[in-house]
């Protein structure tokens, strides 16, 4: 089903385990308003040939680029994403060294039935936002930054000894409990297979 909006971006940060890299999700917090996002997927891909055809055919999930187009980014935000520092003065500072961590990225796209998409990328290492500036001429044109990052695998492996990427669920599909579209912005959803 069709898309009409986009709204709710959330950010979680991530702990890692230091023996065995598995991710501890944080607390989602409000990155900023958002405007756009567009996720694009590369995939690894083989083919095996037999019999003067293809066999088999494997595709697999190699990583993402995901680019926000969002109304702000804050200091607070921008230090955690991008690992810039804010100086003594409220200044924020970027340095050629600058590197953030990885953290969940949430939000939810509005349907054309009313319901909602909802999503989690389970690990995005973001880049420093870029930023389009023009001068004020005959009309009011507004400049907001976008920010891209790469989206990974997590290193936790899930019931079925997978390595998930994304979470994914439409509001309103018969076999979606409640609760599980109420809580998730509480935290980070995780895999539940029975």
């Amino acid at each position: 089903m069709a898309t009409v909006g986009l709204d709710r971006l959330f950010y979680a940060p991530i702990t890692e385990s230091a023996t065995t890299g598995d991710e501890t999700y944080g607390t989602p917090v409000m990155l900023a308003k958002a405007m756009t996002a567009e996720l694009s997927v590369e995939l690894a891909e083989a083919t095996l040939y037999a019999d003067d055809g293809a066999s088999e055919v494997v595709k697999e999930f190699k990583n993402g680029k995901l680019t926000l187009g969002v109304d702000n980014i804050g200091r607070s935000v921008a230090s955690t994403l991008t690992g810039a520092t804010t100086d003594d003065n409220g200044v924020l500072i970027s340095a050629s060294e600058d590197g953030g961590t990885p953290v969940a990225i949430g939000f939810r796209a509005k349907k054309s039935n009313g319901k909602y998409k909802y999503l989690w990328l389970y690990r995005v290492k973001f880049a420093v936002p870029s930023t389009s500036l023009a001068t004020k001429g005959d009309s009011v044109t507004f400049s907001t930054p976008t920010i891209e990052g790469t989206v990974m695998r997590r290193n936790k492996l899930d019931e079925q000894g997978k390595h998930p990427w994304k979470a994914e669920v439409d509001e309103g599909d018969t076999d979606v409990l409640p609760a599980t579209i109420s809580a998730w912005y509480t935290s980070v959803y995780e895999p539940s297979f029975e």
